[in-house]
């Protein structure tokens, strides 16, 4: 079975136009590993590391394979606190832990530094020079542009509409990734507060692909071959999945998560932001059922309310609950598969081939 190239699987050195989605919280080194060795770009998510822990992952990938890998981090703007809204929404909660004979936290903290405003985290992503980074969220300066770029990281960055895409290209990114309003996780919109144009991905994709001049990755419910052949066929320059490898064994993601991703709840999956304070596309749960009926009080800003919603999910945890969990994932999630990663990417490459051979 033959490669499938075109400029950007060259520029990075890949085999497939298929990029593993980082997915902070699910992906790991040895996802990374399988896929990277498989012949796609394979990604770990760091937004939520240390920088040690981070630069101990990108030491674990290296460790295993000689291939390209990507790595993402989160660029929003750093969280205002606000007592006020954090003491209100943890009353809010209160009745939820008391479900689970827990006490909510007394109170809450910017539990992620943004990377825009973190400069430990971007100095070493200068030193260790992966061959990839991207960016959602946002962009960081310009300068850590210019230091990436310097130190020859190919730089990627994730937009949900066409204005995005423009202030992408004119950062001097190299790629865009069009997240489309199916994919799971959080939405990588520039301003929260802002208007949401929801554009399904293959509409973005070739939106972008007519006004920009660099290349676009499609994402967003992209689950087979079929799909990826799909976006190809519109332009994209490659294809990124990240719900489709939620289920490899590689994957973090725990028992209850699984189950649910092969339950009716992934026939209903809900854009909120009442989990980590940022919209992200979830699993129907209980936390997205609870969250439906309370949309009356403000959510403190992301990563804030994160904190509020890990202690929950490990309180409903302890209890023997998993319905409170960041079950993130997209649209496509009744068609998933279970299978090691490298696996799954040699039958999305077969797949891939067939549907554009037909």
């Amino acid at each position: 079975m033959g490669a499938v190239h075109n400029e950007l699987t060259k520029k990075i050195g890949l085999r497939w136009p298929i990029f593993q989605a980082p997915m902070a919280g699910v992906s790991t080194p040895a996802m990374a590993v399988a896929v990277s060795n498989a012949g796609g770009l394979g990604a770990v998510g760091i937004g939520a590391a240390s920088v040690d822990q981070a630069r101990a992952m990108i030491h674990e990938i290296r460790a295993a394979t000689d291939k390209p890998f990507h790595v993402n981090v989160f660029c929003h703007p750093p969280a205002q606190a606000d007592a006020e809204v954090e003491g209100a929404w943890l009353a809010k909660l209160t009745p939820l832990f008391e479900r689970f004979s827990a006490a909510p936290p007394v109170e809450l903290h910017e539990i992620y530094k943004s990377f825009s405003a973190d400069t430990d985290m971007q100095d070493m992503l200068v030193q260790e020079r992966p061959s990839v980074v991207s960016f959602h969220f946002g962009l960081p300066p310009a300068a850590v542009i210019s230091a990436l770029h310097n130190a020859g990281v190919i730089l990627l960055a994730s937009a949900t509409s066409l204005a995005e895409g423009r202030q992408v290209q004119a950062a001097g990114i190299d790629c865009v990734v069009a997240q489309g309003w199916e994919a799971g996780g959080h939405r990588g919109v520039f301003d929260p507060e802002g208007a949401d144009e929801r554009l399904p991905a293959l509409e973005l994709t070739q939106t972008l692909v007519a006004a920009l001049d660099i290349p676009v990755i499609a994402a967003g419910g992209l689950m087979d071959g079929a799909d990826i052949a799909a976006a190809l066929s519109v332009g994209a320059s490659s294809a990124q999945l990240g719900t489709a490898f939620i289920d490899c064994p590689e994957s973090l993601a725990d028992a209850g998560y699984r189950t649910a991703l092969h339950s009716d709840a992934a026939k209903d999956t809900m854009m909120l932001a009442q989990i980590s304070g940022r919209a992200a596309r979830c699993l129907a749960n209980d936390f997205t059922v609870w969250a439906a009926q309370n949309g009356d009080v403000q959510v403190p800003d992301y990563p804030i309310a994160y904190d509020a919603g890990k202690a929950l999910n490990a309180a409903a945890k302890a209890a023997g609950s998993t319905g409170f969990g960041a079950q993130w994932a997209g649209m496509g999630a009744p068609r998933s598969r279970s299978m090691p990663a490298a696996d799954l990417v040699a039958d999305l490459a077969a797949e891939m081939q067939i549907a554009m051979a037909g």
